[in-house]
């Protein structure tokens, strides 16, 4: 891949998605670009570029943000945050929301939808304590090829090995040849919908708990700062924001403080320490 193609595809990710690409990722655009190439009889990714100057349309530019915002993910990844969703969030949440019996969760990179049906299999494991509850889970990512594996819940058996205990997966899904499926009880807290965080206007909701994982660390620096700052608009007062183990907000906001022992979280700081800061 020449640099101009390079540089070419890398301006066009960043604006259409945040995504920041750095000079030794050409290797990631050629193997991820290539399949788009060859459906649409173009050969190669410089022919396809080619395509892009020269007519570019909503369907293929969407066809490369896809391709290149399909992440890995897995059930349970990194275990602490589910252990902090049940131990810590949601006995403090269920607490306050006593009287309203609301909760409002955001998994904001939902990718294939690991991420959010590990959520719920812990709200699962309280569902009688949640009787009576109104408890939400918005699921949204910018890939529509994600988003529909996440929709349809179907996973291999590799998928399934990775993070997932025996007796979970055959408390909450279904054999069904050589997959996995997600009985309808587990599916009904997840509502999944096409989201680009970048489009996100402040205040569009409010949540009680938003998870962000493994996502920043894909955006450059005034990408992140726009996005954690849509995401602090749309937490609840007393509510926690999750990001992933090895990202942090040092440098890139004041609006959050870290939970003291607890990695990954954060709340919201108040108005009045704002003001004094």
């Amino acid at each position: 891949m020449t640099p101009e193609d390079f540089q070419f595809l890398a301006q066009l990710l960043r604006q259409q998605s945040g995504l920041a690409l750095g000079p030794d990722k050409g290797y990631l655009l050629e193997s991820r670009l290539a399949p788009i190439a060859r459906r649409l009889d173009l050969g190669d990714v410089a022919r396809l570029v080619r395509r892009l100057r020269e007519r570019p349309d909503a369907a293929l530019i969407a066809a490369v943000v896809d391709a290149m915002t399909t992440n890995e993910s897995f059930f349970f990844r990194d275990a602490r945050p589910f252990e902090q969703f049940s131990d810590v969030m949601l006995p403090a949440l269920m607490q306050a929301r006593r009287n309203s019996k609301r909760l409002s969760i955001w998994c904001a990179a939902a990718a294939t939808g690991q991420e959010p049906y590990s959520l719920a299999m812990c709200l699962e494991d309280r569902a009688r304590e949640l009787q009576g509850w109104q408890v939400s889970i918005l699921a949204t990512d910018i890939s529509p090829t994600a988003l529909e594996r996440a929709k349809q819940g179907r996973y291999t058996q590799f998928e399934v090995q990775r993070g997932l205990p025996v007796k979970r997966l055959l408390q909450h899904f279904t054999q069904q040849g050589d997959q996995w499926v997600v009985k309808p009880e587990l599916k009904r807290w997840i509502r999944f919908q096409s989201m680009n965080l970048l489009e996100i206007r402040p205040n569009f909701a409010t949540f009680d708990i938003i998870f962000c994982r493994n996502v920043l660390i894909y955006f450059d620096v005034g990408g992140k700062r726009r996005t954690i700052e849509v995401l602090a608009s749309c937490l609840a007062p007393d509510g926690y924001f999750v990001l992933g183990g090895t990202e942090t907000l040092l440098g890139l906001s004041n609006r959050f403080e870290a939970m003291a022992e607890q990695r990954g979280l954060y709340r919201l700081v108040s108005s009045a320490q704002l003001l004094t800061a």
